[in-house]
């Protein structure tokens, strides 16, 4: 069951939504985790108990690092938190890939391969982790005092619109939320305005996009030629963010609803004008949990410059694995790393003083070309694309043609596909104020920033006509079975 099910949308949603808002008070929180253990379940089954049992050591470790604080033992608990968590992910995700890799080397040695089959990727493993980790750690650092109560801990890990696509929402931002927050009408109604606006992204630009993108990435090498070649990467550049953002639009939407804040996740990267900007755009909330718990341990800024260059490549590297257990993810976080180093070197400064069209192509470019290897299923067939997309591709009759795939439909969806990327539809949800606040540091601006009717009854009345028409042609899209793919499924 994922947010853009038809089940969840007309099941599991408004039930949940009635059974906790006549639940009394106390009893809110075990109600979101029992509904969030069944939205779980309902598609992963008896892995659910692997999220259980993550919830339930976390906790503990959790009670404990704050009962040994400031001694030797809370070293050792640190270091077993880390591990036992390390561990879990790195048997369900990465123990297939690291036996595939030693069995190609015992290949070239003549000695004989490992028989192992790889476990079942329970979905979310990698979100539901590094939540995990950041509380452990953030106990330990003394940023956050540990969760004495259970049903909230576990909530807090397992809370269902985060729990499978993220955002990665960090302890110590809403565990004042967990048992002080208000919902009140302004909040659902913005929540409300902000989930459609995802479901919208995902439903009726990423899936035409997704579609397009996965009919040219799975053409075979001899009918692929420079123009469709491009027309796929545009597709998937697209998809990748509308969908990413999407989803993230309804988590945070969602959370609205029952009277949590999270933070902003995405904040329009295709606008930016250098890789270190879109890195500060792009999955805000991964790229500053591999600042403060990978990056800023390692020594961040404060050390030689050729230290700094290896911090940079090494966490890219590390977030790219992240993404999926395959060279090509290594390949992209490598490259995103390599960028970062060289404009630190002096490009960046460069890049300022540059026309802004020219860093923005600079900027667009790179990462529509590391985009190639997230998307291709191995090594090979990235560098097959970027050949084609080079005009190296394939040539003669056989060569599909991008004509042959795209129409008009498809050509208003591209439009507002890019537009949407780069905030044309800001004004659709009030949450323009939100974002203006975070971007000066406010983590939480108080909720009179949402407030209805500031912007006019005219706007109000226009976004309100738009966000239903959005939720109508989508959920007529949905029940008709269309193209509905879950891409986080590697994470």
């Amino acid at each position: 069951m994922v947010f853009s099910s038809p089940i969840f949308v007309f099941l599991f949603l408004p039930l949940t939504g009635i059974l906790y808002f006549l639940a009394p008070r106390r009893a809110r929180n075990a109600i979101l985790l029992l509904a969030s253990i069944v939205f779980y379940a309902w598609g992963e089954q008896l892995f659910v108990f692997v999220v259980l049992a993550s919830v339930a050591v976390n906790w503990l470790l959790g009670l404990l690092l704050e009962w040994f604080r400031g001694r030797t033992a809370s070293r050792l608990l640190m270091a077993g938190a880390v591990i036992a968590n390390i561990g879990l992910l790195g048997f369900y995700k990465y123990s297939g890939f690291f036996v595939a890799q030693f069995n190609s080397l015992t290949a070239m040695g003549g000695w004989p391969a490992v028989n192992f089959n790889a476990p079942h990727l329970p979905l979310g493993i990698s979100f539901f982790t590094f939540h995990a980790l950041s509380y452990v750690i953030d106990i330990y650092r003394r940023d956050a005092k540990a969760q004495k109560n259970p049903v909230d801990f576990a909530l807090y890990l397992a809370f269902f619109p985060q729990l499978i696509a993220g955002p990665i929402v960090r302890y110590h931002d809403i565990s004042d939320q967990l048992t002080g927050r208000k919902e009140r009408f302004d909040l659902a109604v913005s929540g409300a305005e902000r989930a459609l606006a995802g479901f919208g992204k995902k439903i009726l630009l990423a899936n035409p996009l997704g579609e397009i993108a996965d009919r040219v990435f799975s053409l075979p090498h001899d009918q692929l030629g420079v123009g469709v070649a491009w027309l796929g990467v545009a597709a998937y550049a697209l998809q990748i963010y509308l969908d990413f953002s999407g989803y993230s639009d309804m988590a945070i939407g969602l959370a609205r609803l029952f009277g949590f804040n999270f933070l902003e996740n995405f904040d329009y990267p295709y606008r930016s004008r250098s890789i270190q900007e879109f890195w500060r755009r792009w999955h805000i909330s991964l790229s500053n949990w591999f600042r403060d718990y990978l990056y800023i341990p390692l020594g961040g800024n404060r050390v030689v410059e050729w230290r700094v260059w290896f911090n940079l490549v090494f966490v890219f590297l590390v977030c790219g694995l992240w993404h999926g257990a395959n060279w090509t993810f290594v390949v992209w976080g490598a490259l995103h790393g390599l960028f970062l180093v060289i404009e630190r070197a002096g490009f960046g400064k460069v890049l300022a003083r540059l026309p802004s069209a020219i860093s923005w192509f600079y900027a667009t470019a790179v990462v529509t070309f590391a985009w190639v290897f997230f998307r291709s299923d191995d090594l090979g067939a990235a560098w097959t694309f970027l050949a084609a997309l080079a005009g190296r591709g394939a040539s003669g009759s056989g060569v599909v043609s991008a004509g042959e795939m795209i129409d008009l439909q498809l050509v208003v969806t591209f439009a507002l596909g890019a537009a949407a990327s780069l905030g044309a539809f800001t004004w659709l949800t009030a949450d323009w104020r939100l974002r203006a606040k975070q971007s000066r540091g406010e983590i939480h601006p108080g909720i009179d920033t949402l407030r209805i009717g500031s912007e006019g009854t005219t706007i109000l009345v226009v976004r309100l006509g738009l966000l239903v028409a959005i939720a109508v042609f989508a959920c007529a899209r949905m029940a008709t079975g269309a193209y509905n793919p879950f891409i986080y499924f590697r994470f």
